[in-house]
């Protein structure tokens, strides 16, 4: 019998780790089983991003190691958007490629091996509107969260974003099934859940919006924490504001994309507001959410970018006081608007102007994090701290705490002091006397 050993490696986001378990679903449901390494597998499919050149890159450069290894009878699929972008222009680029699947594809994966086995190469890059898999189980690890993929698809065009065309126009899940997911989840232990989504609070199911959505796996038994990501900044209407005021498990904290803090350079990019419109938001949200953690995505070197442009995006960071933000160089994608705008940044510009937001963004939320030291916060301990013996736990603002304390803390929530912060975590040590775990 032909071993099943398969091994999961995963680029990019969110969505695409959430992608990942539900790989690993629909494999596990044929037979196949999981191998700890690539080495050890069988069968190694490679989970792809195609947002910047640089993750592409990178995948192809850890494909070239996989054939170096790849022994006779082996399989070697990628999958995901860069699979999508490319198709079968990666399988002429990569012999070594037995497969590519685009992310509408994942319930083909038995039959992409067992026709790899068979000395077929193959690419399916069909885009489903309709594909949801409502039927499979997605193979989680953590014992305490989960993300829930609520929406796929986008129906924006940013002129610098590849996912329209890798992941689709934009489909909602139905709220009855996402919240029987939630509802099962919570029923096997999970307390924190994370709903997934491109534009998640565009989400729309022909009946109900983000609002309702929220409202609704809020009120989940058991479920003690919600989270969402990614969101737009022209979805948040009053009906979801007031929704995740008013909800008691919706986390203090959203992550909003702001790309940049010059309008002319926003007007460029299509995002459809201004920096005034999206420091509104950012008021109208945090008058409604004491205490409201915001992080967010910024980009330097956008074509047309200049001096001022990137000077209103570091005056950005310091006025909405960030506690955190993904930055970017720009990276022109193929197919998207942005490769046909002029006045490119120059390479050694676009260099020097990341460093010096990224330099801003650590200056802003080391001061913000400076002043919460000494104050009490509920988290949930989530792992082992990647070094030392420490445990590593989330704060609601989603702000990460090292403490000490057994492994059987790992799931629990438990009320710690933060003592100290290096900038980007925090020290903490549990409030005496130690509370004692909640049973979700």
């Amino acid at each position: 019998m032909t071993s099943k050993r398969v091994y999961i490696e995963t680029y990019g986001c969110q969505m695409n780790a959430a992608d990942a378990q539900l790989m690993a679903g629909i494999l596990l449901r044929e037979g196949f089983t999981r191998a700890e390494s690539a080495d050890e597998a069988e069968v190694v499919i490679v989970n792809t991003c195609a947002v910047r050149d640089h993750a592409e890159q990178r995948v192809l450069g850890r494909v070239g190691e996989l054939k170096r290894s790849k022994r006779a009878g082996d399989v070697l699929g990628v999958v995901g958007c860069m699979a999508q972008r490319l198709g079968e222009r990666l399988l002429e680029r990569a012999p070594h490629v037995d497969f590519v699947a685009g992310p509408d594809a994942y319930r083909q994966l038995p039959q992409l091996v067992s026709r790899a086995r068979e000395g077929e190469r193959a690419a399916d890059t069909a885009l489903l509107s309709t594909e949801h898999y409502e039927d499979i189980v997605p193979a989680r690890e953590s014992a305490a969260s989960a993300w829930i993929t609520v929406q796929r698809g986008c129906d924006y065009r940013c002129t610098f974003c590849i996912v329209p065309m890798t992941r689709g126009p934009e489909r909602s899940r139905r709220l009855s099934d996402v919240v029987r997911e939630a509802r099962s989840l919570a029923e096997r232990g999970v307390s924190e859940v994370t709903l997934l989504g491109q534009t998640v609070n565009s989400y729309h199911d022909g009946e109900h919006d983000f609002a309702d959505l929220l409202r609704a796996v809020g009120a989940v038994p058991g479920l003690r924490r919600v989270r969402f990501t990614s969101p737009h900044p022209n979805d948040f209407s009053e009906r979801v504001v007031a929704a995740m005021a008013q909800v008691e498990a919706v986390c203090e904290h959203v992550h909003l994309p702001a790309q940049s803090g010059s309008s002319a350079v926003l007007r460029r990019m299509l995002r459809r507001y201004t920096r005034e419109g999206y420091l509104g938001v950012v008021e109208r949200l945090r008058a409604a959410i004491p205490g409201l953690a915001v992080t967010t995505d910024l980009i330097v070197g956008f074509p047309g970018e200049s001096d001022a442009d990137f000077t209103a995006t570091l005056a950005l960071v310091g006025e909405v006081g960030f506690d955190d933000a993904f930055t970017f160089r720009f990276s022109p994608r193929a197919g998207t608007a942005a490769t046909r705008l002029a006045d490119a940044v120059p390479d050694e510009v676009a260099a020097e102007r990341l460093e010096r937001l990224i330099a801003e963004v650590r200056r802003v939320a080391r001061a913000r994090n400076a002043g919460l030291v000494g104050t009490t916060h509920e988290i949930l301990v989530e792992q082992r701290a990647r070094r030392g013996a420490a445990l590593q736990g989330r704060t609601r603002q989603h702000r990460v705490a090292m403490v000490d304390g057994p492994a059987e803390w790992i799931g629990s929530y438990r009320t710690v002091r933060l003592t100290g912060t290096t900038g980007a975590t925090f020290s903490a040590v549990p409030v005496e006397p130690v509370r004692e775990e909640v049973e979700p």
